[in-house]
């Protein structure tokens, strides 16, 4: 039993402790208010948003009392517990309010408690032993481990049967270098008889005290844990009472590399190092590692066997690590050789923190021998060699020759056009070149030069004896598979060398495949449900933004029906973005995608509804969708009495004459199907006033009660009152003196005094 002291307000709260439950289970709690006060008053009650972490939702219990002096009324909240909740020990509060009549004394705050329990746990009787723990925690609100600091939970044990116990406890979950379990040394003095330190004696109906201490080894991996405590009764041992004590262990990121040398001065093979890690910290790591220069060039190649590492907490590894010189001509001829500087560098493949800084290394690579000049004397001679064959060459040039006839590319999308590149070597020999299209077949030649004016300046170049063309138009833009054909002629159209086709014609084959289009990879809302009148909040992430032409989104109720008008954004050429998603979607251009997060999509009636976001590209019909994977359920906006006037005043509880008049107003607030019902006329408007007579026959209280088509909560408001007849006024002939109603009438016994009559 709770009661505030000194206060117009009684409340009586039953249960008055800890409430027990378990996940499925109805919590009901039972608050008797009494007004002690002198006036009539307004009370409301109702619980904080501290329930949310264990209810998940946004809705409160709420409830409000009119309630005349040294009048009572009980209130029962009542809400469910999650299939899905987690054991725990959860905090809200309940709040006492009467603003208009009792400010001085309210609000007034009754913390409480609620504790979730295991399913395995027997259900708790009258007589049978409890235990709660101190600090109570939740899955949102764990101990935190420091590395070095024991964590202390105080476990309080209450006999509640009437004969002597012993209790023990124990962690089922953890093994027994996690915790140590300390018993309190109890004398005759104390609460409990005996003193031994393996377990807990207590009287009965006494409480006692048990000390936990969890200390984590320090190679625990980081992470949450919900070790599992039991309560073990020497009395009851079939008896199974539980309870979680959640702990966060933070991560730790400490890594340490090594560089050794295992071969760090070479001639003809690479230098050989390897880079040991140790992982130091509590977390597993995974690496990716890679090498550059410190030097101003970039000449040696770095190779790792393994380039990729796993590594767990308080493992250690070594990978090796070859680095090879560049090429054999840049070797020195003479001195102490080259030296080349690098440096080891890591990639977390989860981009947790890594060292600040890094091994470096050093490889030299050796000056070349003596003998190696012989080498450079048969070089010399080869180049005399080909000076002489060039000189031979001259005197007998080659014929033409076509190479190198190719595509720009071997596959491209639709709409771009195919360009040609070809060589033609000793082109001054060409009287007639023509470009064939094989396949699919076309009738006449694609392109025809019978002079080299018409290809000179025209995407070709002429060097020497080496005409180059490239970029050649051919106009082919259609999505198929192409077979182009070239094909030379010189000496008056008679075709180069005929028996040797290799040499008068060349071949290419090019591919024009579907153009890309925008494709959505993701979409989902913020969350699964809303109030009607909220505006949903999408996000999505869509893959080549860069072809964009507009995005379109469309919900659907149940039946089938849709939610309203189709959301469109229009986006310019280049997936430029429309002013109104400027703000909302954030661009990444290694990745070419899009992400746009928290667009508002307003939605006009309750229901359940599914959400599909269409993607159309530039120049092309098709599409790309994907839809909610979830329903996203529109709750109806809530009741509410804005307000209900007698006589333009709120007041709970009135006195009228007979005959007075009474004006009746009200307002209420709710979705579309919102019923209203007045005690005197049956169901009216949402807004409204009635004229009504006081007499007899008026009964008290009305009230105005307010309910809707989705099941919520009725709200209701009444006035009480009370019709007195008027007093008729003394007659001349009558000298009888008549007396009047006094509404502070005086204590019984004492006569009144003239003056007060």
């Amino acid at each position: 039993m709770q009661q505030s002291i000194q206060n117009p307000l009684k409340v009586i709260i039953d249960p008055s402790g800890v409430q027990f439950g378990l996940p499925g289970d109805n919590i009901e709690l039972h608050v008797t208010i009494t007004n002690q006060g002198e006036q009539s008053a307004v009370i409301d009650l109702f619980i904080d948003e501290g329930l949310q972490s264990l209810t998940r939702s946004n809705i409160f219990p709420r409830e409000s009392l009119a309630l005349d002096p040294q009048q009572s009324q009980e209130v029962t909240f009542g809400f469910e517990i999650p299939i899905d909740a987690l054991p725990g020990t959860y905090d809200y509060t309940l709040v006492v309010d009467s603003p208009n009549h009792y400010p001085q004394y309210t609000p007034i705050n009754y913390p409480r408690q609620v504790k979730v329990l295991l399913k395995e746990q027997t259900v708790i009787r009258e007589h049978d032993p409890t235990f709660s723990l101190q600090p109570a925690t939740n899955p949102n609100k764990p101990l935190i481990f420091k590395f070095g600091e024991p964590m202390h939970v105080e476990v309080t044990v209450d006999n509640r049967s009437n004969r002597v116990d012993r209790f023990r406890l124990s962690c089922p979950d953890l093994d027994e270098h996690w915790y140590t379990i300390n018993y309190p040394r109890t004398g005759s003095a104390g609460q409990g008889l005996l003193s031994d330190v393996t377990a807990l004696e207590l009287l009965p109906n006494v409480r006692g005290e048990i000390r936990l201490e969890l200390h984590p080894p320090t190679d625990t991996f980081a992470g949450n844990y919900s070790p599992t405590v039991r309560l073990h009764s020497e009395n009851s041992p079939n008896l199974v009472l539980l309870e979680l004590v959640y702990i966060l262990v933070p991560p730790i990121y400490r890594l340490d590399v090594e560089l050794n040398t295992i071969l760090g001065q070479v001639s003809r093979s690479p230098g050989k190092y390897e880079v040991k890690l140790t992982n130091q910290g509590n977390v597993v790591r995974e690496l990716m590692l890679y090498a550059k220069t410190r030097d101003e060039e970039e000449l040696c190649t770095y190779k790792y066997e393994p380039v990729e590492v796993r590594l767990l907490p308080s493992k250690r590894t070594g990978v090796n690590l070859t680095v090879a010189p560049p090429a054999w001509w840049r070797r020195s001829l003479f001195g102490s050789g080259l030296v080349f500087n690098f440096q080891v560098e890591i990639k977390d493949k989860q981009n947790l923190p890594l060292p600040d800084t890094l091994p470096q290394g050093t490889l030299l690579w050796k000056a070349r021998p003596w003998w190696q000049f012989l080498l450079l004397i048969l070089v010399i001679l080869s180049l005399l060699g080909g000076i002489g064959f060039l000189v031979w060459r001259l005197l007998n040039p080659e014929p033409l020759r076509l190479e190198n006839f190719q595509a720009n590319a071997p596959r491209i999308t639709e709409g771009d056009e195919v360009r040609l590149m070809w060589d033609i070597q000793n082109y001054k020999q060409l009287q007639k070149l023509v470009v064939i299209q094989q396949q699919p077949p076309l009738k006449d030649p694609l392109l025809i030069y019978n002079n080299l004016s018409e290809l000179i300046g025209k995407g070709c170049t002429a060097e020497k004896n080496l005409l180059s063309c490239t970029n050649v138009r051919t106009g082919v833009k259609k999505k198929d598979k192409y077979t182009f054909l070239l094909n030379a002629d010189y000496r008056k159209n008679v075709p180069l060398i005929p028996q040797n086709t290799q040499v008068a014609t060349r071949t290419t084959n090019v591919e024009i495949v579907d153009k890309p289009i925008a494709e959505v990879l993701t979409f989902n809302p913020d969350k699964t449900e809303y109030r009607n009148g909220e505006q949903i909040l999408f996000s999505w992430k869509i893959k080549l933004p860069i072809e964009l032409r507009r995005i379109e989104i469309t919900g659907k109720a149940e039946d089938g029906t849709l939610a309203g008008t189709a959301v469109r954004y229009d986006f310019k050429k280049g997936g430029v973005l429309p002013e109104n998603l400027t703000k909302l979607c954030k661009a990444d251009a290694q990745n070419q995608q899009q992400t746009c997060t928290n667009v508002p999509i307003a939605i006009s009636r309750p229901g359940n509804f599914s959400f599909e976001l269409k993607a159309f590209s530039q120049g092309s019909e098709r599409m790309s969708s994907q839809q909610t994977q979830t329903k996203i359920k529109v709750l109806p906006k809530p009741l509410k009495i804005v307000y209900f006037k007698i006589n333009g005043s709120e007041e709970p509880s009135r006195i009228f004459k007979e005959d007075d008049p009474i004006i009746l107003e009200w307002k209420v607030e709710g979705d579309k199907g919102t019923s209203v019902e007045l005690s005197t006329d049956g169901t009216v408007g949402l807004q409204g006033t009635k004229k009504l007579t006081a007499n007899q026959g008026l009964q008290s209280p009305i009230e105005l009660k307010v309910t809707d088509q989705f099941g919520s909560p009725p709200l209701k408001k009444v006035f009480s009152f009370q019709v007195t007849k008027p007093v008729p006024s003394p007659t001349p002939n009558n000298t009888q003196v008549i007396p009047i109603p006094n509404n502070n009438p005086t204590p019984q016994g004492k006569p009144l005094s003239p003056l007060s009559r």
